[in-house]
């Protein structure tokens, strides 16, 4: 879908940080000056969010998955609801250190969350004490806090998209480290140089977020969607030969030989 600087506009998107707080960095996608604001290119900003989501499309059809990184309140629930719904890990709390470069740590603290959950199912959690109980089920609510976003990640993620690159810099760092792609929504206060695909635009409105991770979910969606249809097709492909077997019909069997007695004169 088009991405209009119209919707942009009414969302917000254009408004930057103070220029006495600017970033030289961003001068690229400073439009003008306004009342002591920055005002963001939103031809530029439309641009940015096409050429972010065909790549994430990319590697969303390729079946990575893409983290979505926002600690800030007001990217919080829109973060969760729009990753969530194109079934795409999010990190909403407080970063955990090593969540990239000592995943294999974290992913230790998911294993000992579904280990909790099996304990209940099979019973062996009520053998359990009071306080022993008590302590089990605030590790498991911490460990859900912190990490029950990320439990079906099961390997590093394709990619990174940050809101505020700023507030997330550990995310950013860690990501940089591993050679991660960064997707990132940056306002005029930060510097663009840190990602690799630049989506300026105000990070602080609610209704910019919200404006822009549509967009961007909406392109992964398009590439679940390829990923889809490419995988039914090859399904498809292989029960057409045994489809066609079966439908075959069986060779009739060749006819007994019947045997003539001659009459004997």
């Amino acid at each position: 879908m088009a991405v209009e600087v119209k919707e942009l506009l009414e969302a917000g998107v254009h408004f930057g940080h103070l220029t006495r707080k600017w970033d030289p960095n961003m001068a690229p996608y400073v439009y003008m000056e306004r009342n002591g604001i920055h005002i963001i290119n939103l031809y530029k900003t439309a641009a940015k969010i096409e050429e972010a989501g065909a790549a994430l499309a990319k590697i969303a059809a390729s079946g990575r998955k893409i983290l979505f990184v926002a600690t800030k309140k007001q990217a919080k629930d829109i973060v969760a609801e729009k990753a969530g719904g194109v079934n795409m890990p999010y990190i909403t709390e407080r970063w955990p250190g090593g969540m990239l470069t000592n995943f294999v740590t974290i992913r230790k603290a998911v294993k000992k969350m579904a280990m909790i959950d099996r304990m209940k199912k099979d019973g062996t959690f009520m053998t359990l004490s009071k306080k022993e109980r008590l302590q089990v089920d605030r590790l498991r609510a911490k460990l859900e806090k912190n990490l029950g976003s990320i439990s079906d990640m099961t390997r590093l993620p394709g990619a990174l998209f940050v809101v505020d690159i700023k507030r997330e810099h550990i995310a950013i760092k860690e990501a940089q480290k591993l050679n991660i792609p960064i997707f990132a929504m940056v306002d005029t206060n930060s510097d663009p140089r840190q990602v690799d695909y630049v989506i300026p635009a105000n990070d602080d409105a609610s209704k910019s977020i919200d404006k822009i991770l549509t967009h961007v979910t909406e392109a992964l969606a398009g590439g679940l969607a390829e990923r889809k249809a490419e995988k039914d097709a090859k399904d498809s492909a292989k029960e057409a030969p045994k489809a066609k077997k079966e439908q075959a019909p069986k060779a009739e069997a060749a006819p007994a030989k019947k045997v003539v007695a001659e009459e004997e004169e």
